[in-house]
């Protein structure tokens, strides 16, 4: 069952709900994010995965990041060839998976930052189409 409020109608909407004093609560839609945050992050070099989660919640302005899913996205990633990661022993502790980007993953990359270019001047003519009536 996907998270959201009921409308009055009793459909399901997703990213929005009514408070009870009327006013709206809209959660922007940044799932969809997090694999290119991801990338970037790797762009750089090797990382451990919580130090991912932490990048990635610092660049989309979350709080925390679900490691259970970001691990299984890794994995995915991976299974993609555009993700490779291996086991780090030289830190102190238990070993930690370290990532890194492929030549894949960077032009999965430049691919994520057109679409998200295109996807930023979509929503700047929205914005002021908006700001136009207001």
């Amino acid at each position: 069952m996907h998270k959201g409020s009921h409308s009055q109608s009793g459909r399901r909407t997703r990213g929005r709900r009514r408070a009870e004093d009327g006013t709206w609560h809209v959660k922007p839609p940044l799932t969809p994010l997090i694999e290119p945050a991801l990338l970037l992050a790797l762009r750089d070099g090797t990382a451990h995965g919580y130090d991912l989660a932490d990048q990635i919640a610092d660049y989309l302005g979350l709080k925390r990041i679900d490691h259970g899913n970001l691990y299984r996205g890794l994995r995915r990633l991976e299974d993609e060839g555009i993700v490779v990661s291996q086991w780090n022993d030289g830190d102190p502790g238990r070993s930690k998976r370290t990532y890194a980007l492929t030549e894949t993953g960077e032009a999965l990359l430049d691919t994520w930052a057109q679409t998200l270019q295109f996807t930023r001047e979509r929503l700047t003519a929205l914005l002021d189409s908006y700001e136009r009536k207001s």
